[in-house]
């Protein structure tokens, strides 16, 4: 019989209640296996983030306030989370949300994924229904949906 043990544990986050929780389930799993846990957070710039009427913002302005917006998201999971014992990494993407976690769990070679079952937050970030959907169909590791 062969026991399943992890080596590279990913989370997705967008800083709701529902991200916490899977945050929290994937350091208690990363820390229980000695498993390399990835906090993930992706944000999808906003469409016609400027209005309606005007001329767009430079780019850096997109680029920082999405930027800042990773780095509240990051900064308020890590501190939310007993890590002590856990070798982790946070990474932040721009783009769709399911596109750039598959993306993450390829590169990273995880062998889990794990996200709340459904978000929010600021900008609509990860973990939006849709997106954990989408991701039980088209991950290339098993996917742990937290409530």
């Amino acid at each position: 019989m062969s026991v399943w043990n992890p080596r590279v544990v990913v989370v997705g986050v967008d800083g709701s209640p529902e991200s916490i929780r899977a945050a929290n389930t994937a350091a208690g799993l990363a820390k229980a296996t000695g498993a390399k846990l990835i906090i993930t957070t992706v944000v999808r710039p906003p469409e016609g983030w400027w209005g309606v009427v005007g001329s767009p913002p430079p780019a850096t302005a997109l680029g920082d306030a999405l930027a800042d917006a990773q780095k509240e998201v990051l900064d308020t999971t890590v501190n939310a989370l007993d890590l002590s014992g856990v070798d982790y990494d946070t990474d932040e993407e721009i783009g769709d949300p399911a596109s750039q976690l598959i993306a993450v769990c390829e590169n990273h070679d995880a062998d889990v994924l794990v996200i709340g079952k459904h978000g929010g937050g600021l900008l609509k970030r990860v973990v939006l229904g849709s997106v954990a959907h989408h991701l039980v169909h088209e991950a290339p590791c098993p996917v742990l949906l937290v409530p």
